[in-house]
């Protein structure tokens, strides 16, 4: 049997963005519902899988290894409820242009590969527009958290945070 997942961006979806890079723990604020969203979908059966575009690594602003520090904290911060993390440190300026950066659907292919997940069961949650084609060209129902940054097409909804989208996802899964 196929599972059912809810990829999540991470930067202005879990936790507030920045202009420049969130690459350290004093920087990542974790918006508030967060938790409460995250085990309110895992309570649903879903897998949940971050998706995020790390583009510092290739500029060399920081390395692997903060991303993977801010992962743990934010899991330490709200239960644990992740599965997995994908991120894609290129830039097509910097390194090398790749099929896994975001608007790219490549690492939501290959999660949904490891996992074993069903594309049409499960949705794709972004604060900007190459989320949204990320996940729809993966085959998922997008939804766009608009916070202000920018307007997305193609979005099955819009919400105002990662809160709004689980109480979403819970009524409109099949």
């Amino acid at each position: 049997m196929k599972n059912k997942a809810v990829f999540l961006d991470r930067d202005g979806v879990l936790n507030k963005d920045k202009v420049d890079y969130v690459y350290t723990i004093e920087e990542f604020k974790i918006f508030d519902g967060v938790a409460k969203a995250l085990s309110l979908l895992k309570k649903e059966g879903f897998k949940l899988i971050i998706i995020t575009n790390q583009s510092g690594i290739a500029k060399g602003v920081y390395d692997e290894k903060a991303v993977y520090s801010c992962f743990e904290y934010l899991q330490s911060e709200t239960g644990h409820f992740i599965d997995d993390m994908f991120f894609c440190p290129h830039h097509p300026d910097y390194d090398m242009r790749c099929e896994c950066r975001k608007p790219g659907s490549a690492m939501i292919l290959e999660a949904m590969s490891k996992h074993n997940i069903d594309a049409s069961l499960s949705f794709m949650v972004g604060d900007a527009q190459r989320d949204i084609t990320a996940g729809n060209n993966a085959g998922l129902r997008s939804i766009h958290v608009n916070n202000g940054k920018e307007t997305a097409v193609g979005a099955v909804h819009t919400v105002a945070d990662l809160l709004e989208a689980a109480m979403y996802i819970i009524s409109h899964s099949i």
